[in-house]
């Protein structure tokens, strides 16, 4: 059996993790370097590293944080933030990512994926897709939320995972920053749909919320932010719960 991810997300503003409802409202969160190395030792299996503004202000993701921490961790950790070319991206993973995350870049350009995943292989290519429930469908919204798209979240997944994608980040901007579970209906949906894993985002609150999203939603992979960040439950209280529950987990 393949055991279930925990990912922390540091969201990045200006060099800081920042953490709001949405991409809104956005508190400081603490040194992204800081918080990665405490995730790596608390048994995170990965991390990701989101720069949630380099689109809206047209700047690239930071390398220089992106150095350091791959200095301060010893896990994998997927970078994302206004990624649109292959150049970029050799610059990403030759500073130290594992793996990159597009999002608003593939929609305007679905070649990308296809483009990145020739280029570097699909285990590096992971698409970020933001959902929104919206007169009785989930809809894919970007730039960090702020406009429609007129696609459809399991269309655009399935399209993402044929042109080569490795994995798919969902995020649920309708839970987003609720704390009140994830949304496991869209998750499930995709999930069942895709032969490729995928990570579930927005809403985690407690670890019954983890448990549902692996055993209803059909997730391989959890991701939280605020919850670790403000000590509202720790990784390792995550896992105890999933493991005593029968859900396979790493040490």
């Amino acid at each position: 059996m393949l055991t279930k991810r925990i990912i922390p997300c540091l969201d990045i503003k200006n060099g800081r993790t920042v953490k709001g409802v949405s991409f809104v409202n956005l508190q400081d969160a603490g040194d992204p370097v800081e918080l990665a190395a405490r995730y790596s030792g608390q048994g995170a299996d990965e991390l990701c590293l989101l720069d949630i503004t380099a689109t809206l202000e047209g700047r690239s993701t930071f390398i220089k944080v992106v150095e350091e921490v791959a200095s301060a961790v010893s896990i994998p950790f997927t970078v994302g933030g206004g990624i649109s070319s292959e150049s970029q991206v050799e610059v990403l993973l030759s500073s130290g990512a594992d793996k990159v995350s597009v999002n608003t870049s593939a929609i305007s350009d679905p070649g990308l994926v296809t483009r990145l995943s020739r280029a570097f292989g699909n285990q590096c290519v992971v698409v970020a897709i933001d959902a929104r429930f919206t007169e009785g469908e989930w809809q894919v919204v970007s730039h960090a939320g702020t406009r429609t798209t007129g696609l459809l979240a399991e269309d655009w997944a399935r399209e993402v995972c044929d042109r080569g994608a490795g994995e798919i980040l969902l995020t649920s901007f309708t839970a987003d920053g609720s704390r009140k579970g994830f949304s496991n209906d869209i998750t499930s949906a995709i999930s069942n749909r895709l032969p490729i894993p995928v990570i579930a985002s927005g809403g985690a609150g407690t670890p019954a919320h983890f448990y549902d999203v692996f055993t209803k939603g059909g997730a391989d992979a959890a991701l939280a932010a605020g919850i670790f960040h403000y000590g509202v439950v720790s990784i390792e209280e995550v896992k105890s719960y999933l493991k005593e529950r029968g859900i396979a987990v790493r040490a």
